[in-house]
């Protein structure tokens, strides 16, 4: 690797990235060996030149960052969407997930299949990526049904009314939070009910107020849009149709708690928000340097400690905890993070807009107006199926691959963080995914196995091995060739990886399977 050469093109893609190749040959300059963070921003723009990482690519971006070779190797290897092997400028990944499964998705020959690309409202989808001097993404089908609410909404409403996403509104709650100060503004959100909405549902009030109370600086923010859990699209829409709010939100969060700097950090399969959040970027005069980061694909980096891994330029693994991330987090520097919903909820808190608590739910499968829908907390979760038009349901899947299946009779289950924490659930991302009485569960049960073996990074024993074990067990029930007490396996199995896995991932990578098989029957 170290002796290939990157060609014209690759060499200029990477430049344009981490600046000009310097004149004084091979020696690194003090100031690049700080910027280890732009290794991954250097594969990708190589790749969307020629449509691979090539040897010489990646020699090239490993010295101009003065990235250990192996490094920079393992960095690369890590992102399901950095490919290290030639293949053509033009791909297309075809989503085989739970959604899009049921919508009847099939892999055409010469195509990648993908894990879910946040296009459930759109099922079957894909994503073609084509690389050269003008590289580009298109999402397939190109755009999504209508917002099926028109009233009710409050996150929502601006997008139902037809804002502009290209064009700067007033921000008007931006001004507001500069009127009340840091610390008042920090006192509205703490004595406001916003838990965090991406699945963890830790008080934003309580973590705002913990880096700002830190002396360390810089304090970073960081905008979690890594939205990777199968079923949910609710950031996907919000960026791409209301980008100004998030700007606005991650301006007041910033001014709130001290942030020096921010990071947007977006997933790889969402083209037309990159492009949007770019803009809106571009048009803002909010005081704080906004940065969009874009993923490579390891569902892995929607952990937060994961995330500032990938950010950094290293390996998207998580780490320990304790230090939490309000005293170490982005670069070792107090860090608040919060998704993207938790974000465009903060403007209507500093404005002291009346009106109830609500959270987004994206609902797809077997119904007939898939979507993202809004409600209230506390509302049925038998009245958003009706709402979605859901045919006669076998099970719900509740909260994603990380989530629960839900019989029919328990349907009635009021969508709160109390009455899913009492009834053993969680409304995890906001996903609701119909399985009509034709459904095969089987097969879905195999998919969320197979999805978390995947994905796990493997950096912990429990993870690693256990989500192995757990698909192989599966499979040998469904295909009838029993090893002994199977069931007591996958029991011991989840009991290992939720007690002793790092991170979220590892944690509840049995919990969709549990349920199945507990609640439901499937495989029992």
């Amino acid at each position: 690797m170290l002796d290939a050469a990157p060609t014209e093109a690759e060499r200029e893609a990477i430049d344009a990235v981490v600046g000009p190749e310097r004149t004084n040959g091979d020696r690194v300059s003090r100031s690049d060996r700080t910027r280890r963070h732009l290794l991954l921003p250097a594969l990708r723009a190589a790749q969307r030149r020629v449509g691979w990482v090539t040897p010489g690519a990646l020699g090239y971006a490993s010295r101009r960052l003065e990235v250990p070779p192996a490094d920079a190797y393992g960095v690369a290897t890590f992102y399901a969407l950095i490919a290290l092997e030639e293949r053509p400028a033009e791909v297309l990944h075809v989503c085989t997930d739970l959604s899009c499964a049921l919508a009847g998705a099939t892999v055409p020959e010469g195509a990648q299949p993908s894990p879910c690309l946040g296009l459930c409202e759109r099922a079957p989808a894909a994503l073609r990526t084509v690389a050269g001097p003008k590289p580009r993404e298109e999402q397939i089908p190109a755009a999504g049904p209508p917002l099926p609410q028109r009233s009710g909404l409050k996150l929502l409403r601006r997008i139902a009314e037809g804002v502009d996403p290209e064009s700067p509104p007033e921000f008007r709650a931006l001004e507001r939070a500069r009127e009340l100060g840091p610390e008042r503004v920090i006192e509205l959100v703490k004595a406001s009910p916003l838990l965090g909405r991406g699945g963890a549902a830790f008080p934003t009030g309580l973590k705002w107020e913990a880096v700002a109370r830190q002396t360390a600086k810089p304090h970073y923010l960081v905008c979690n849009a890594d939205e990777s859990e199968p079923g949910t699209f609710k950031d996907r829409v919000l960026m791409e149709q209301d980008p100004f709010a998030l700007i606005e939100s991650m301006a007041i969060a910033a001014y709130a708690t001290g942030c020096e700097r921010a990071f947007v950090y977006v997933r790889a399969e969402y083209p037309l928000a990159h492009e949007r959040l770019q803009n809106a970027i571009d048009k803002s005069d909010v005081d704080v340097e906004i940065e969009l980061r874009i993923g490579a694909g390891a569902y892995v980096c929607g952990e937060e400690t994961a995330l500032f891994q990938s950010i950094e330029g290293y390996r998207g693994e998580p780490r320990n905890k304790p230090p939490f991330p309000v005293e170490v987090g982005l670069f070792g520097k107090p860090t608040v993070v919060n998704n993207v919903e938790t974000l465009v909820n903060v403007p209507h808190i500093v404005l002291g807009v009346d009106a109830p608590d609500t959270r987004l739910f994206c609902v797809s499968g077997n119904v007939a107006r898939p979507g993202l829908y809004e409600l209230e907390l506390g509302t049925p979760l038998s009245d958003l199926l009706e709402l979605a038009g859901a045919e006669p349901a076998k099970a719900v899947l509740l909260g994603g691959a990380a989530g629960s299946f839900l019989r029919p009779d328990q349907l009635d289950l009021p969508l709160s963080f109390e009455a899913a924490r009492a009834a053993g659930v969680t409304l995890g991302s906001g996903v609701v995914i119909v399985f009509g009485m034709e459904a095969d569960l089987v097969s879905a049960v195999l998919r969320i196995a197979e999805f978390f073996r995947d994905e796990s990074c493997g950096q912990c024993v429990p993870c690693r091995v256990g989500t192995v074990r757990q698909e192989e067990a599966l499979h040998r029930l469904a295909s009838g060739k029993a090893n002994g007490n199977e069931l007591a396996v996958l029991a011991d199995l989840s009991q290992v990886m939720r007690d002793a896995s790092i991170c979220g991932l590892g944690q509840t990578a049995a919990s969709a399977v549990d349920s199945a098989i507990r609640n439901l029957g499937v495989l029992a």
